[in-house]
């Protein structure tokens, strides 16, 4: 078992979705499989008055519905809980601190966290109210949840309000898919493996595509939704971050700076978006009425929290250029959308087909492939070609699958608990950069300019399908096809 440092934990946003489903379940879990959990210290806050005892009633209750039987122990909870106390707090006034800064006064030597699970216009109110109560020290670290802004001016707004308060090695701006374990497993994969690095560039990829698909809806989330769309809530971030880390060149280090040195160049050589480009590169989409798991579900403009005729998108599909000497003329495409066929998020890269098919069954344009699964089931699959068994010599694609599962018995952390415990322990390895999300923003924005510009609706679609049939045919002009659809 590992030993976790000193540390005070504060969730701001401490009775919300994100605190009960995804962080403190995580905590559990390393609490649980960690030696020496003595110096943890975990402090929820929202402006909900609440005594601790009652909110460990609804931690408790949020575990039954979020853990898995066979992983929940009471003894272990009970163990966990005396970790965690809640305070009343109002992020937005000064005054509300005191008590926060009576209970941390006496652990300035430890390591602070400040997870601002909340909304990002109230970022730079709180890390100015921290600020104000003494409460930022050199041990302290920021996170940031998703979305960070709404546009590069936004964002940068929230930066500077924010750098003003804590230096950029402090600032941890977080995005869990970088921290499932398949995602550190391509960083093993490119730069662990020799053989893959020969073929990892235009002369042997034909290309590449990053499907990050979801069967809900927007549920409860429609007013928050409608704000930002599909491009804002999963493209901007999580899309662009996996595909820096497989279109990345290899980093002289681990080093977190060289590893974000180099997703850097990836965002600054995306080719940019003309008016043009938007309407012939990029579908948006809108679902419709539909079944899912043979359930009928509605469409977006019936969900609660939606104004009628709502234009924003629920889905997009993209063809990206990355314009440096690995990539040139090597298409990635970029698939989101909610209410899909299927929940499915991975990476798929099509290797370029042989030369010359001298074996029947490879005349049909059979290639290699190599898909990275992110969910729900993380692996990575090789595709091949073998021999049929039998007298002729003849061949068929067969997988090679890996499924981390099945190989590595132990359980595998989930996303939360590597970031959390990279923000503890000061590991940025997996944190965006302010340069980054700079980058990231000023790609983004001119599509969003376009849309607005233009009078096209977004095309609709079934929900229970894998989006517009515009999406097919993107793909299809270059003369390739959607993985599902090979």
């Amino acid at each position: 078992m590992a030993q976790a440092p000193c540390f005070d934990l504060v969730f701001f946003g401490g009775t919300g979705d994100l605190a009960l489903r995804k962080l403190l379940p995580a905590l559990y879990y390393r609490h649980r499989d960690t030696k020496d959990c003595s110096g943890w210290r975990i402090i929820a806050v929202s402006r909900q008055p609440m005594e601790t005892a009652a909110y460990l009633e609804l931690v408790h209750e949020a575990f039954q519905r979020f853990i898995p039987a066979k992983d929940f122990d009471e003894a272990g909870w009970q163990r966990f809980s005396t970790r965690i106390e809640y305070m009343s707090l109002d992020g937005l006034n000064p005054d509300d601190y005191g008590l926060l800064s009576h209970t941390l006064a006496d652990s300035a030597d430890r390591v602070r966290v400040f997870y601002l699970s909340t909304a990002a216009s109230l970022f730079a109110a709180i890390c100015e109210n921290l600020a104000k109560a003494g409460l930022v020290t050199d041990l302290s670290r920021v996170v940031l949840e998703k979305p960070l802004g709404f546009s590069l001016e936004s964002a940068t707004a929230i930066n500077e309000a924010v750098g003003r308060i804590f230096r950029e090695p402090q600032i941890f701006r977080i995005d869990h898919y970088l921290g499932k374990e398949t995602v550190q497993n391509l960083i093993a994969l490119r730069f662990g493996n020799s053989i893959f690095e020969p073929l990892w560039h235009r002369a042997s990829i034909r290309d590449v595509q990053i499907t990050l698909a979801e069967t809900v809806g927007v549920g409860d989330r429609g007013e928050y939704y409608d704000h930002y769309g599909a491009l804002r809530d999963m493209v901007q971030n999580h899309a662009l971050q996996l595909l820096c880390i497989m279109a990345m060149e290899p980093p002289s280090s681990i080093d977190p700076d060289e590893i974000r040195d180099e997703k850097l160049k990836v965002l600054r050589a995306l080719r940019p978006f003309t008016p043009e480009d938007v309407r012939n590169k990029i579908v948006r989409g809108q679902y419709r009425a539909g079944a899912i798991d043979g359930k009928a579900v509605p469409g977006y403009l019936d969900e609660t929290g939606i104004p009628e005729g709502s234009t924003t998108e629920t889905f997009v599909s993209m063809r990206v250029d990355v314009d440096n000497w690995r990539w040139a003329r090597v298409p990635f495409y970029i698939r989101t959308g909610k209410r899909m066929q299927e929940r499915m998020s991975e990476i798929v890269i099509n290797f370029r087909a042989v030369p010359h098919a001298i074996l029947p069954g490879n005349d049909a344009g059979a290639v290699n492939r190599l898909v990275i699964r992110l969910q729900p089931d993380e692996g990575i699959e090789l595709h091949v070609l073998a021999k049929v068994p039998g007298a002729d010599m003849r061949v068929k694609p067969v997988k090679l699958d890996l499924d981390f599962a099945e190989t590595f018995k132990t359980r595998q952390w989930d996303a939360y608990e590597r970031l959390l415990m990279d923000v503890i322990s000061g590991n940025l390895t997996l944190f965006m950069r302010r340069d980054e999300l700079d980058a990231a923003w000023q790609w983004v924005d001119p599509i969003h300019a376009a849309w607005a510009a233009g009078s096209d609706a977004p095309k609709t679609y079934s929900s229970g399908t894998w989006g517009p049939t515009a999406s097919s045919a993107l793909i299809v002009r270059d003369g390739l096809s959607w993985k599902e659809e090979t």
